[in-house]
């Protein structure tokens, strides 16, 4: 077969596998479907029953909401390692962190009511829908909530639509979110005035039109299904003990500091990252293969001594990548029989035909591969993706510890965090000096916390770590290995709460120095705090921003008030610097949710990697966790919530991760792009005596970064008329002021004076557009509604916008606070705010809204 025949074989697999693992839509039915309890969950049969019972009910729910044209396929159960009593199936490539609804205990934030964590725009797929046992078991739960709350939260998941009601505001007679009565909402039944976040991140459409036109399942033109739907297809499954096969280049590329790199970063693997009781062993390749150790239980120390021991340390020769992959899997067999469900962690700098793509795909086995350097294979991540596994690529600069964050990150992925090693911090430098830095040990770790120093060539002269009570361990604390040039420290019980300190003297040996920290949780019982890290998508052709992600939170409470930095490098050495905001605005969904989010908007060809690095001092009693309070159908009573499960004081903390690496690839010939200011989302108003005050986030001059040019705020009487023709509304005059840098806040506001003649109730509606200093706009803003309520006087005269002189909007000396005076005309004035509207328009003849509520408020954040 020759080289140009498998490429095109290859890319056609990958088309039709698809270019991830999740849900698949075939026809009206959802398969693939994953289902996964968390290990903490005692082993029940009867929760596997009503979990079957609550998905075929969710299913028939879901296909009347829909129209007739989704239900529920195929369903596979993920059930913990641990479980013993039934016969399950074996896993291929599913794990619990690909799951889509997790089964787990009650979270504090929320108690045991169902949430989907979702932090996408609008029409993107969220993260997966929580569930806990109580919720599926609770006669009297299932009662309250029924499956069409589930129902509602797929909402969320597939279709990436938002709430239709807000804190403190049952806007719904016998609704929630998304579906009236038994329906989803449509445009004859959405009510695009409401102040919800639905209209605020959806322009104010409907959850059918999103369904239909934004969403993952727009382009798949479903047709309602003829006849009843099939009932759903159940499978239970159950991932074996861990089983990984370390595939590793020895070709002639790899000398020198690449082979260093590879056994230094192999190393802390297999001494500090692979959980105990799991297999591992060790293949070489280079024109051919070989097995260095055979599959070997870790169950202690000496037994991961040991296979350090075997990790290559001289390379020579060419490079086959398919022979390594396939003496790989010959191991893997070596067990049971069969591949399926064990793991291949493969590394090389080169390149070589990869003609074992179909082998890949039937082994049923995870594939994780490494590409070290500019030159290595580009299509390693095919490998990943048709497999399940994950793609990295590391730089071979020694200083930057790239390599190595890639093996620590590599933890398995059974739901378990209290078993798992996590990454704090890492750091180098080259050349002679003085590396030091401090880390903080926070209460939700401390046990087998290790610090790793690395070097090239000469030991450092000297190596202090200083606890937070003063105690110092020095360089003959340190085990050393003078063949992989590693010097570890691992701390006995329980490391010290606080700020340690570490102090590296290399000041004879021009070389790179690098230090790795790892810890794990303190018990079983206390949860760490965690961070994942990850882009809106794992390739780009350039014509749209790409998004940046890290999730920290503690057992899914979101943890609040963080410095969360990302760090992303290219393979031809250009580095961007992003520091990620959770303030609900340009890229972040929702303010304070513990998810931290930047655009990412470099037009650069080439494979970039992803560090995000999480610190937090101990600033203040409200540096724990918050939460995000949801209401479900009929608003049924909730099981209380103390509050002080709402904020837990997770003190000073230090965390990085290291997300999956992602491509740029602009069109030859296609200039880059040039972004306009992002939308603004979180457009605000409220009245402050006889003041109107406007508030939002300010955009960038390239969406969230730099500072826009000028803005454009025009307002409305009717919102139809305004969301068909932002132009067409009245024009505030803004020439007298200037943006702000992104993401701070700006504040505007003007007399109350300005609308005049009113009805004894007037309804208005603002909205504001960016520009940058090359005239790109920005897409109009949401939507803030505003409403005032007068004594009646009567009067023959409609009120206007346009007839009336457009107030002169100025920032005012010494503050963000823009000031306007207009003329009092007419005999009523209408105060305009977003954040109070005190009666809704319902018993005016003809309108028909899908709520029945008098008050209403929301904070639109």
């Amino acid at each position: 077969i020759t080289m140009a025949s498998e490429a095109v074989a290859v890319l056609l697999l990958v088309f039709l596998s698809g270019s991830t693992f999740g849900i698949k839509l075939e026809g009206n039915g959802y398969t693939d479907v994953l289902i996964a309890i968390n290990p903490v969950v005692p082993e029940n049969p009867l929760l596997i029953e009503r979990i079957k019972e609550m998905m075929s009910n969710a299913s028939s729910v879901l296909f009347t909401a829909t129209e007739d044209k989704f239900y529920f396929e195929e369903i596979t159960i993920l059930v913990p390692p641990n479980w013993s009593q039934g016969g399950y199936g074996r896993t291929k490539t599913e794990t619990y962190e690909k799951a889509k609804i997790i089964i787990n205990e009650e979270n504090r934030a929320y108690g045991d009511q169902p949430y989907t964590l979702q932090y996408g725009q609008c029409g993107s797929e969220s993260r997966y829908i929580h569930l806990t046992t109580k919720f599926i078991l609770d006669d009297e739960l299932i009662k309250l909530y029924g499956p069409r709350v589930l129902v509602h939260e797929w909402a969320h998941l597939r279709w990436g639509v938002y709430d239709e009601f807000d804190d403190g505001q049952p806007f719904y007679k016998g609704a929630h979110s998304d579906i009236q009565v038994t329906r989803f909402c449509s445009n004859k039944t959405h009510n695009s005035e409401a102040p919800n976040a639905q209209n605020r991140m959806c322009d104010n459409r409907d959850v059918m039109d999103v369904i239909f036109t934004s969403s993952v399942d727009a382009k798949a033109n479903v047709q309602p299904l003829k006849g009843p739907h099939p009932v759903p297809r159940f499978t239970v499954m159950q991932r074996g003990q861990r089983v990984v096969c370390l595939v590793l280049d020895v070709s002639g590329s790899m000398r020198g500091s690449r082979i260093l790199q590879q056994q230094q970063a192999a190393s802390l693997f297999l001494t500090t990252i692979v959980e105990d009781h799991s297999y591992v062993g060790i293949v070489t390749f280079t024109k051919d293969a070989k097995t260095l150790k055979p599959l070997t239980v870790i169950h202690g120390e000496e037994s991961r001594t040991q296979l350090v021991r075997y990790l290559p340390s001289e390379a020579n020769g060419g490079t086959d990548i398919c022979k390594g992959l396939k003496k790989g899997f010959e191991e893997l067999r070596k067990d049971n029989g069969n591949t399926m469900g064990d793991e291949i962690i493969l590394l090389t700098d080169g390149e070589s035909e990869l003609n074992c793509a179909s082998e890949v795909k039937e082994s049923g086995a995870i594939v994780n591969t490494i590409a070290l350097g500019p030159s290595a294979n580009k299509e390693l991540k095919m490998l990943s993706e048709i497999s399940g596994g994950k793609y990295f690529y590391a730089s071979e600069n020694l200083d930057q510890t790239e390599l190595v964050n890639v093996f620590a990150s590599l933890t398995t992925t059974n739901g378990d965090l209290t078993h798992q090693t996590i990454l704090l911090d890492s750091s180098g430098m080259k050349g002679k000096g003085i590396l030091n830095g401090t880390v903080s040990v926070d209460h939700t770790i401390g046990n087998k916390t290790t610090f790793l120093v690395l070097h090239e060539s000469q030991s450092p002269e000297d190596i202090e770590i200083k606890s937070p009570s003063g105690q110092i361990y020095d360089f003959i604390d340190f085990q050393h290995s003078s063949i992989s040039k590693m010097h570890s420290l691992v701390i006995q019980g329980t490391a010290e709460t606080g700020e340690w300190t570490y102090t590296i003297k290399n000041t004879l040996s021009d070389q790179y120095i690098t230090i790795t920290i790892t810890s794990c949780a303190v018990s079983d019982a206390i949860p760490p705090v965690t961070v994942k890290a990850h882009m809106s998508q794992q390739s780009i052709d350039g014509s749209k921003p790409m998004l940046v992600y890290a999730e920290v939170n503690q057992k899914g409470v979101p943890v609040i008030l963080a410095d969360v930095m990302a760090t992303l490098k290219s393979d031809s050495g250009d580095q961007y610097q992003l520091q990620l905001l959770d303030n609900g605005a340009g890229a972040d969904a929702f303010r304070n949710d513990g998810i931290y989010s930047r655009y990412f908007t470099t037009s650069k060809n080439g494979r970039y990697n992803l560090k995000v690095k999480v610190q937090r001092k101990n600033k203040s009693k409200n540096n724990g966790q918050v939460r995000l309070k949801r209401h479900i159908v009929m608003n049924p009573p909730k099981p209380p919530v103390s509050e002080d499960d709402l904020q837990a004081d997770v003190g000073s903390f230090t965390r990085t991760a290291i997300g999956e690496s992602f491509s740029v690839s602009l069109p030859p010939g296609v200039p880059p792009p040039n972004f306009p200011p992002n939308k603004i989302t979180d457009l605000n108003a409220e009245i402050e005596e006889d003041k109107v005050m406007l508030t939002w986030t300010a955009p960038g001059e390239d969406m969230d970064q730099g500072t826009a040019d000028s803005y454009e705020i025009r307002v409305s009487m009717d919102l139809e008329a305004l969301r068909g023709s932002f132009s067409g509304a009245h024009l505030m005059n803004t020439s007298d002021i200037r943006p702000l840098e992104a993401g701070s806040t700006e504040e505007y506001s003007f007399l109350s004076s300005y609308i005049i003649n009113a009805e004894p109730e007037t309804v208005m509606f603002f909205a504001v557009r960016s520009c940058d200093k090359d005239s790109l706009m920005s897409d109009m803003s949401n939507v803030a509604k505003a409403t005032k309520i007068v004594p009646f006087v009567p009067t023959t005269t409609t009120p206007t916008i346009s007839q009336y002189p457009s107030p002169n909007l100025k920032r005012s000396s010494g503050s963000n606070v823009v000031a306007v005076v207009v003329s009092v005309i007419g005999t009523a004035a209408v105060i305009i705010a977003v954040l109070v509207v005190t009666r809704m328009r319902l018993n005016r003849p003809g309108n028909t809204p899908n709520f029945t509520e008098t008050q209403v408020s929301t904070s639109f954040l």
